[in-house]
């Protein structure tokens, strides 16, 4: 569901003051995620938004959220959010499947702009791509014990069969950059035998960190069986909010994209800029807690 949002904003409380801006199609979008996961959102924003700036936050002393509870993903959300509202952030995207549905449906109203969540644009668009019904969901095992892209499935099409598997190993491995070794393949194909063996031939990449190991998924699942990357329609719904609200940026000049983590800038712009597929420079380490 689209929010209309005001180009004229109070952010609450950031920094410990009040303050009113404006939002411009000058304005950065913000993106973040627990690691380099959120990268594979990042370059979708590349695509189909290519003159907008970006602020990326990679919260990567704290990762990974999937065994954290709902209530301290709430809480890193609500640490978070500030932060990138203060870096002026016109537009929000949890670029994390765990905070988008946990976090969000707790906070969506909490803030003066409009957050882009993963669950609605994923679920919607396996609906779309699935000609059996029959739909699978790999995610972090905090998104899957959430039920949320069942339950958002479901709602959109009452007879569809959902099979979800928690994939908690996967992180870990991309965030060593392990994306193409012998141990995520072996991975793969065991967390993914019980949804072939249930007959998907729709299958939800549910965490933000999934699309880097798309190759070997779909490699073990078979051409029969569609991808879905949440990200695709996220950044379309983003698009459509901007253009909604006058806020796009139109003009083709110079962008910029500026990093952050909470953790080893060292690591994340080496991983980083091999998943991105672009060199990562410059990037922050900073402190939200």
């Amino acid at each position: 569901m689209i929010r209309k949002v005001s180009t004229e904003r109070t952010a609450t409380k950031i920094g410990g003051t009040t303050k009113k801006e404006k939002v411009t199609p000058a304005s950065p979008i913000g993106i973040f995620d627990s690691g380099v996961g959120g990268l594979s959102v990042l370059a979708e924003v590349m695509r189909q938004l290519p003159h907008e700036d970006v602020i990326y936050l990679g919260d990567t002393a704290r990762i990974p959220y999937g065994s954290r509870t709902p209530q301290e993903i709430v809480k890193i959300n609500r640490e978070i959010i500030p932060f990138l509202l203060k870096q002026g952030a016109k537009l929000i995207i949890m670029a994390c499947g765990t905070s988008s549905a946990i976090a969000y449906p707790v906070i969506k109203d909490e803030y003066p702009v409009e957050i882009i969540n993963l669950i609605e644009p994923g679920s919607q668009a396996a609906v779309t791509a699935s000609r059996s019904g029959k739909i699978g969901v790999i995610a972090t095992s905090a998104t899957v014990n959430s039920q949320a892209f069942q339950d958002k499935i479901r709602e959109l099409k009452k007879e569809a069969v959902v099979s979800a598997v928690g994939c908690p190993l996967f992180v870990p491995l991309i965030e060593r950059g392990l994306v193409d070794s012998d141990e995520a393949k072996q991975v793969a194909k065991d967390y993914l035998k019980p949804l072939l063996e249930n007959g998907i031939d729709a299958l939800i990449l549910g965490c933000t960190h999934y699309p880097h190991l798309a190759k070997t998924i779909q490699s073990i699942v078979g051409p029969g069986v569609k991808l879905v990357d949440p990200a695709e329609e996220a950044v379309k719904q983003t698009r459509k909010l901007l253009e909604t609200s006058g806020t796009i940026r139109k003009e083709s000049g110079p962008h910029k994209y500026n990093f952050f983590v909470t953790g080893s800038t060292i690591q994340f712009q080496d991983i980083g800029s091999r998943l991105l597929g672009k060199p990562i420079v410059g990037t922050k380490q900073i402190s939200l807690t």
